[in-house]
C-alpha cells in the first residue's frame, strides 16, 4: 500500500517521495467518529513549497476502487490530523456544490 501512496504523491505533486512513518488518525465530530485510519507521512523532494506529504486511501463507495489522498505539509496543514480534517471539509464543500447545481 505504501508504494501506491508513494506513486500517488509523485504523480499528483510532481516530486519524489520516501516513506517516513504511519500515524493512526481518528477524526471526530459531534462526539461521533467521522474518519478513522492510517495516514502515511512521506518526505518529499523537488516540490517548491513542501518537504512532507500526508497520504492515505479509502474505498470509493459502491466500488472496489480506491481514492488516493495526498495533502502537502503547508501551513496551516502541519499534522496528519489536519490533513484529514482539510480533506473532509473539502469533500463536504464539493458535495454541497454538486447538490446546488
Amino acid at each position: 500500500m505504501d508504494e501506491d501512496l508513494k506513486q500517488a504523491i509523485e504523480r499528483l505533486h510532481h516530486c519524489s517521495a520516501s516513506f517516513l512513518e504511519d500515524v493512526l488518525v481518528v477524526e471526530k465530530f459531534g462526539g461521533k467518529t467521522v474518519w478513522s485510519g492510517k495516514v502515511s507521512v512521506f518526505l518529499i523532494k523537488g516540490h517548491p513549497q513542501a518537504d512532507k506529504c500526508y497520504a492515505w486511501s479509502s474505498l470509493i463507495e459502491g466500488s472496489t476502487k480506491r481514492r488516493y489522498y495526498a495533502v502537502l505539509h503547508i501551513p496551516p496543514i502541519d499534522l496528519p490530523e489536519k490533513a484529514v480534517r482539510a480533506s473532509i471539509v473539502h469533500d463536504l464543500k464539493k458535495n454541497t456544490r454538486r447538490e446546488h447545481e
